[in-house]
């Protein structure tokens, strides 16, 4: 019972709680709760240290990395401490974050064991190219009404234009909106039709488009959730969206050099916004990381309307 108690006085820290009910779930090394919990590495240390001591933790090392997971405890001691959590603000968070960890985990031993095979060819095949790649993508898509959201000078839009049945590029620029419409006069595309709007307020109809698709514009709108939660309204059910946008990042000078309003978005943010809006299989990644200083990190996250959802 003394052990009980003083266990239970040690779980009073919040954020010792939250790192117990996650070690419960999966064990994990330092870098993964510092990841998880956005605390620093230190402070997790010492959580981590005081939990063991207290006989509630153990570790186990592999390799270069340390793993820490759960001991055995009275289910009453759990009991107690996920109704805690249960009334922490992070405990869905936590549990997003969690699964995100455990995925980049499992893309990163997959990504190694990839590397192992076919070296033979794998840096240059002739003939070989991203472009040549997209353009059969492109061919292989059906027929559908996409809309391009932060279209600028619409190049993308023109290049969707080649296989969508229709495609909606909005801009909140008049001047941008305007070279889109005569760059698509010019090259003769009759199913591009260029709207002025803001990503907030779209100028497009309820449930009329099968793609929303924003590509590097989501961090130019004052609140990215409701752009997204206008691209939930315009799309038909079953439609989906796509986002690429920048990882969430320091590099400040964005903000004059490029007019960006947001540093890009963790994935587990991009996450939140995407299930509040009431998209569901939502599915993120981290597709590209630039050689060069700063390094930016291109984000992905597609997910889809649900069949019987309203706009």
């Amino acid at each position: 019972m003394l052990s009980i108690l003083k266990s239970l006085r040690l779980l009073a820290d919040p954020n010792r709680l939250r790192l117990l009910l996650l070690l419960e779930r999966e064990e994990l090394s330092v870098a993964e709760l510092q990841e998880i919990l956005g605390k620093g590495q230190s402070q997790i240390s010492t959580h981590l240290a005081q939990l063991k001591q207290a006989g509630l933790t153990e570790d186990r090392r592999t390799g270069k990395n340390i793993f820490h997971r759960l001991k055995t405890q009275p289910a009453e001691l759990l009991a107690i401490a996920r109704l805690g959590a249960a009334e922490t603000l992070f405990a869905a968070e936590d549990s997003d974050a969690l699964r995100l960890v455990l995925r980049k985990r499992r893309d990163k031993m997959r990504t190694h064991f990839d590397q192992l095979a076919g070296r033979l060819g794998r840096q240059y095949v002739p003939g070989r190219s991203w472009k040549g790649l997209a353009e059969v993508l492109l061919q292989l898509l059906p027929p559908l009404v996409i809309a391009d959201l932060g279209a600028g000078e619409g190049t993308l839009s023109q290049l969707l234009s080649q296989r969508a049945k229709k495609v909606i590029a909005v801009d909140n620029s008049e001047r941008m909106a305007e070279y889109g419409r005569e760059l698509a006069r010019t090259h003769g595309v009759k199913n591009l039709d260029y709207r002025q709007g803001d990503l907030e307020d779209l100028p497009i109809e309820d449930a009329s488009v099968d793609v929303a698709f924003f590509s590097q514009s989501l961090h130019h709108a004052q609140h990215p959730e409701r752009a997204i939660c206008e691209a939930f309204r315009i799309l038909k059910p079953g439609g989906r969206i796509a986002i690429l946008d920048l990882l969430k990042h320091n590099f400040e000078d964005v903000r004059e050099l490029y007019a960006h309003l947001w540093l890009g978005f963790a994935e587990v943010e991009m996450e939140r916004f995407l299930k509040r809006a009431g998209f569901r299989q939502i599915h993120t990644a981290v597709v590209h990381k630039e050689e060069t200083t700063p390094h930016f990190e291109t984000l992905l996250a597609i997910a889809n309307k649900p069949p019987s959802a309203i706009a």
